[in-house]
């Protein structure tokens, strides 16, 4: 050996990984500078310049409220919908993101009455005054601004594109404007009406809600259980005159009225009594007359009284009461629906002195109460539906079906509550007061029926209750003049706004299919949509009416609207001299200005129609809307009706919902529970990155869970890809892009090529699908199991190891080109900091990998043959590695190249396999010797591997030499006097780089 060769440092010679990309991240300080550079490029510009004239593919984004930092719900939408278009984008899309906000609506006007008046000690404007009005609303409007510009960067700091620099708003003039304009539509189409119907009110907030607004939580009610006397049959004695015959004794006195009998309701509202105006039965309940013949309470029923109940509910009702009971007889529903009943409260201060029929109804059950339901069709729903569906029948009998107005809009009854309203002794008693508290109805609704005797028990349940989802306060069913949208009008067509819906919603994709049943069921249930609202910031109702409710319908009256909305937005409606402006020619004595301002469903419900429809680089309708399963009743909901209303068809094609997130042990996140998972301190303590490896590798359709623990199962899952990515980085700086065809490949390459083929199709498959977990994990097993544990490391020595000529290194090189570029491009919707930084290290003077799209892999790259026979091969590997595994463990060998293992193979099929093929290579061994006959006892086996044994041997016993370039033990070290330590095949690969002047 020469003096040169004794100074050679043989790792010198080696093709070995060379990267500067780091292998520990550095996330929180990197992204920043990522996300600014995007901003200084124009990315989301660029983006628009590269997708010109391709298929546009557009996600429309549900606005979040801009009242506040963005919460974990939040990052998981916005993650969610970036992966979304950005896969499309990098799939031959024009994927156009465009971020909006609602920006009306009470929780601003809250938040503005609360910092900037309740807690300076300052009283609110006087709203009336339609200067303060203005200048209240400019308020509200800077308010929304600010926390646009906060949460517009949070989301970009999560990795967002968009265009943030044009959003869309709800306050902005032209969305006000085009708001205004929808509303109109529906007012000139007949569907907008002023009715009275119960509505769900939030006194705390003296404003009406909607369905969307609405969440349950517990609340303890006072129950009662009351008497309502029968007092006579359903036919009065002038009606039977009338035609022409006396009336029965069983019309007029029937048995339950001649037995002194009475009905007994349950009920979890005392203070709606005083609102009573029907009980319900149910013609499918069977039900008994009772009599009381034990009493062991201070107040209530006694021995002799004789009550009607439900059979199977009889008993529960009289251990309330601490009575016994004494079944007389059946009562029918024949016989139930010929009463009339006193009120309970009769002549409490002077009132209640009128009929109470006794009425079917489908909503009546005997699974709790008593079988009965009292029904006061000011505070509830369903008790409305049963009063009005009845109303032309009672009318007939001579029965006042007028619904009254029992409770303001501060809680308090009214003059319609005689004895509990104004004119009580001390004022009117309170449902609910300014606090959300309970106030003193129950208390004087109960102490006033034990006075009158028809309390038969009382008690307290504590259920779940609705609550505003702003104020977190109880809210109560009220009676109230409010605008409403008809469900069931018919709009001229055959249809009706129900049947649109129900139709479009059939039409819809969801994802999970799930979700169109739960809509579905919805909008069958569903109410008429109310759409006033008694506050002050938002879009009004801006329609004028008379004194008969009439709406004005005049195209130039809104057309006059709409422009000045345009110009000055919605304040022009509250401006001085408004009413003469937009009149007209119209009488301002005739007509009237309607102050209620609109719903926010109905604004962010009308965000197709200014966002979709009247942006260029949009398009109408959406390809998908994306949110929480909550937007069911929300955004979805309100979206489906606004347009079915105005165009007959939903502005989606596909709604896609995800759950919420919980913390690890499955419950609800509370900072009271101290397990909310904020995303700014994931960011600054991981990175965004971070964050979104969880998002994409969740069940999201489901709800989630976060905490600690998950999150750095994440980091550790992360930790893995980076690394496969610096690997494959290192490897490509001795990349100098020769290709070679596939055909000469050797096979293990052809079968990296194939699996690439494979994962084409699934990862476009799992984007379209929004299977992102899918895609993750297939990308996260392939990245881990096949690339690093596999191929990698088998080709490790061919990459690091031979010369510059090598047809195995030219070809794995190539592979893991084609590696690198497509899982780069796969996982960049996910992890789009990373793949940009590993990008850009590979290919500095190529932008973005954002701006990339998926390669066009080759079909002809998939051959479903060859990978049928590499699982042969993988089985026998598995063997081999696992005999290995106990050799190191039992210190026979160290590395696997010390080993010769001798493979037994019993099986036709693995021996067909395996022909041709170097094993010792692909079980990295120095050599590999197959034994016929039977295994010896000892041999190492896997149970679903059959037929393969192995008997591992030290590499040195076989009389083996270490190459000191290589470490791989064989005969023919020092063959090449040149280099007497090393293999012929390094010595060769030597004199190769020597020729090259490469040493």
């Amino acid at each position: 050996m020469t003096d040169t060769t004794d100074k050679l440092d043989y790792s010198k010679t080696l093709n070995l990984p060379r990267t500067d990309f780091p292998m520990r991240a550095g996330l929180p300080e990197k992204e920043p500078a990522i996300v600014k550079r995007w901003q200084e490029m124009g990315m989301y510009r660029k983006l628009r310049e590269d997708a010109a004239g391709r298929d546009k593919f557009v996600l429309h984004d549900g606005p979040p409220y801009a009242n506040g930092n963005i919460h974990i719900g939040h990052a998981l939408n916005k993650v969610l919908k970036d992966v979304i278009t950005r896969s499309f984008q990098m799939r031959g899309y024009d994927s156009n993101y465009v971020p909006g906000w609602d920006c009306h609506g009470l929780p601003i006007e809250w938040k503005i009455e609360e910092e900037n008046y309740r807690s300076k000690g300052k009283s609110k404007p006087d709203l009336s005054d339609p200067a303060a009005m203005v200048a209240f609303r400019k308020e509200c409007r800077a308010y929304a601004e600010k926390w646009i510009t906060v949460q517009g960067e949070e989301f970009q700091r999560l990795g967002v594109v968009g265009d943030f620099d044009n959003p869309y708003l709800t306050m902005a003039y032209h969305a006000e404007s085009r708001i205004a304009g929808e509303l109109l539509k529906f007012a000139m189409s007949g569907q907008l009406y002023r009715g009275s119907k119960p509505v769900m009110w939030s006194v705390v907030e003296r404003t009406a809600l909607a369905e969307a607004e609405i969440e349950y939580d517990d609340y303890e009610s006072d129950t009662i259980w009351v008497k309502f006397p029968v007092v006579r049959g359903s036919r009065r004695p002038a009606e039977a005159y009338v035609d022409r015959r006396l009336p029965t004794e069983d019309e007029v006195a029937p048995p339950l009225v001649r037995e002194g009998a009475l009905i007994v309701i349950w009920t979890t509202t005392p203070w709606t009594i005083p609102g009573n105006r029907a009980v319900a039965y149910s013609p499918r309940v069977e039900y008994g007359l009772y009599e009381v013949t034990e009493a062991e309470n201070d107040f209530g029923p006694q021995p002799g009284e004789k009550l009607v109940f439900a059979d199977a509910l009889a008993g529960e009702a009289a251990a309330k009461a601490k009575v016994t009971l004494n079944r007389l007889r059946n009562v029918s529903a024949e016989e139930l629906g010929s009463l009339v009943l006193s009120h309970p409260l009769r002549g409490l201060g002077g009132g209640y002195d009128f009929d109470v029929p006794v009425l079917a109804g489908d909503h009546v059950t005997d699974d709790a109460g008593t079988g009965f339901v009292h029904t006061a069709p000011g505070h509830g729903r369903e008790d409305f539906d049963a009063w009005m569906d009845a109303a032309p029948e009672l009318r007939s009998r001579g029965i006042e079906t007028l619904i009254p107005f029992t409770v303001d809009d501060a809680g308090y009854f009214t003059k319609d509550a005689p004895g509990f309203g104004p004119d009580r002794e001390g004022g009117a008693a309170r449902v609910i007061d300014d606090n959300g508290k309970k106030g003193d109805a129950n208390k004087a609704v109960i102490e006033a029926l034990i006075a009158k005797n028809m309390l038969f028990a009382r008690g307290r349940l504590k259920h779940q209750y609705p609550h505003s989802w702003r104020s977190k306060k109880p809210i109560i069913f009220r009676n109230t003049p409010q605008w409403f949208v008809h469900m069931d009008y018919d709009l001229k067509d055959g249809t009706t706004l129900r049947s649109r819906a129900l139709k479009a919603i059939d039409d819809t994709r969801f994802v999970p299919a799930a979700g169109q049943t739960r809509l579905r069921a919805m909008i069958e249930e569903r109410p008429d949509w109310v759409l006033s609202r008694q506050r002050a910031w938002g879009v009004p109702i801006c329609v004028f009416v008379d004194e008969d409710g009439n709406v004005l319908k005049d195209e130039a009256v809104n057309l006059r609207i709409v422009e000045a909305f345009e110009a000055e937005g919605a304040d022009a409606w509250f401006a001085e001299g408004a009413k003469e402006r937009f009149l007209g020619n119209h009488d301002p004595a005739k007509w009237s200005m309607v102050k209620d301002i609109l719903d926010v469903w109905f604004d962010s419900g009308s965000t197709h129609a200014f966002t979709l429809e009247d942006r260029p680089d949009l398009k109408w309708p959406a390809d998908v809307y994306l949110e929480g399963s909550d937007q069911h009743r929300g955004w979805f909901h309100s979206s489906l009706l606004e347009s079915c209303g105005t165009r007959g068809r939903a502005p989606y094609n596909a709604v896609i919902t995800h759950g919420f997130t919980m913390d690890e042990e499955g419950r609800k996140m509370s900072k009271s529970l101290g397990n909310t998972v904020v995303p700014q301190d994931v960011i600054k303590q991981s990175g965004a990155d971070i964050l979104r490896l969880w998002v994409v590798t969740t069940d999201y359709w489901e709800d989630q869970r976060l905490g600690k623990t998950i999150l750095q199962t994440n980091i550790d899952a992360y930790r893995k890809l980076r690394n496969t990515i610096r690997w494959m980085l290192g490897t490509l700086a001795h990349d100098d892009g020769e290709t070679v065809p596939v055909e000469t490949m050797p096979e293990l390459e052809r079968l990296m090529l194939h699996r690439l083929a494979e994962l084409d199709e699934l990862v476009r498959a799992g984007y379209d699908a929004f299977d992102f977990k899918r895609v993750a994990r297939a990308l996260s097993d392939f990245m881990n199991v096949e690339l690093s544990a596999f191929y990698f490391d088998i080709r490790k020595d061919a990459l690091y190891c031979e010369g510059p000529s090598s047809l195995k290194r030219k070809a794995a090189v190539q592979v893991v080109r084609h590696l690198f570029e497509c899982m780069l491009t796969w996982l960049a919707p996910m992890l789009p900091f990373t793949t940009e930084e590993a990008w850009l290290d590979r290919y500095p003077d190529r932008h973005s990998v954002h701006l990339e799209q998926f390669p066009a892999v080759p079909a002809a790259w998939r051959d479903d043959a060859l990978e049928k026979k590499w699982r042969k091969v993988r089985d026998v590997r598995r063997v081999v590695t696992g005999a290995l595994e106990i050799a190191r463990a039992g210190k026979t060998i160290g590395a696997s190249l010390e080993a010769v293992p001798v493979v037994y193979l019993a099986d036709a099929a693995h021996r067909e396999a395996i022909s041709g093929l170097d094993m010792a290579e692909i079980a990295i061994t120095s050599g590999v010797d197959f034994a016929d006959g039977e295994a010896p006892a000892g041999a190492f086996t896997l149970p679903d591997v059959a037929g393969v044994a192995v008997v591992v041997e030290r590499a040195e016993a076989r009389g083996l030499k270490k190459c000191a370039r290589s470490w791989r033990y064989t005969a023919d070290v020092g063959s090449d006097p040149a280099y007497p330590d090393v293999s012929a095949r390094d010595a060769g690969v030597l004199h190769e780089l020597a020729r090259l002047g490469r040493l």
